[in-house]
């Protein structure tokens, strides 16, 4: 049986659709999530360099374990065009077993099998 609270979901943003495809298919073709869901637009509103922005970004939920945080991390800020990208883990503590399996199962590294 699956311990939930070895996995986690990963909260991303990105500036497009198009650099949220590139990081969600490199994180699942290297095994860093089992899957990674893009939801687009969405309005942010923060303040950078003393103004207030209000732009469109795209949001990445990666599903992962959580020992796969900091390659993940890693990764996806290597693909990013942020100088300081909104990458944020958010354990999880429960779910249907049968998809806490899969992103078990997806996330093995390839050796491992």
């Amino acid at each position: 049986m699956t311990d939930a609270e070895n996995l986690s979901f990963v909260y991303m943003t990105a500036g497009n659709s198009e650099e949220a495809r590139r990081i969600a298919r490199a994180l699942v073709e290297e095994r860093l999530a089992a899957c990674v869901n893009i939801l687009s637009p969405m309005n942010s509103f923060y303040e950078w360099n003393g103004v207030v922005q209000d732009d469109q970004e795209v949001v990445l939920i990666a599903k992962t374990r959580r020992s796969k945080f900091a390659p993940l991390c890693a990764r996806a800020k290597e693909l990013h065009s942020y100088e300081v990208p909104c990458i944020v883990e958010l354990p999880l503590q429960g779910g249907y077993a049968p998809f806490l399996e899969f992103i078990e199962r997806q996330t093995k590294n390839r050796s491992a099998e």
